[in-house]
């Protein structure tokens, strides 16, 4: 049986040296839920009624612990920072188109680094981030 998205991500906080928490791993099922980009908005309405006292402090802190463990990306739209859950099984590199309207995104499977690394010959890439942005068919249709 494969292990889930929610199981890999609390293994990964665990190996960081971060314990678990059920509110840790509320808030990485809401990720793995939705699938899509969130503003920690969405996170703290989605645990509201389970944690009424929950305050954005606790979910920022949680969401960028998240980040630098690599459990979650983010990405910022509007001036608003977003975070979504990261692509957790290995050996699967892919980058995304991101709705502005609801977040949803799409992998995209193809990597345009090939045609940048030959306009850089003689400089050395340490990562990159490729992203689409625009409005999904279900928003377009909605409206």
């Amino acid at each position: 049986m494969p292990v889930d998205t929610v199981t890999i991500a609390l293994q990964r906080l665990k190996k960081h040296g971060y314990k678990y928490t059920q509110k840790r791993e509320d808030i990485i099922t809401v990720f793995v839920e939705e699938n899509r980009y969130l503003p920690a908005k969405a996170v703290l309405q989605a645990l509201e009624d389970e944690y009424p006292t929950l305050s954005y402090d606790t979910i920022y802190r949680n969401l960028y612990t998240f980040v630098e463990v690599g459990i979650l990306e983010e990405t910022e739209l509007n001036n608003e920072k977003l975070f979504r859950i990261t692509c957790l099984h290995e050996g699967h590199h892919h980058h995304h188109f991101i709705c502005q309207q609801c977040g949803m995104t799409i992998a995209l499977q193809m990597c345009p680094m090939d045609f940048f690394e030959q306009q850089l010959e003689g400089c050395q890439i340490s990562s990159h981030r490729f992203e689409i942005f625009g409005v999904c068919k279900n928003c377009l249709t909605a409206g």
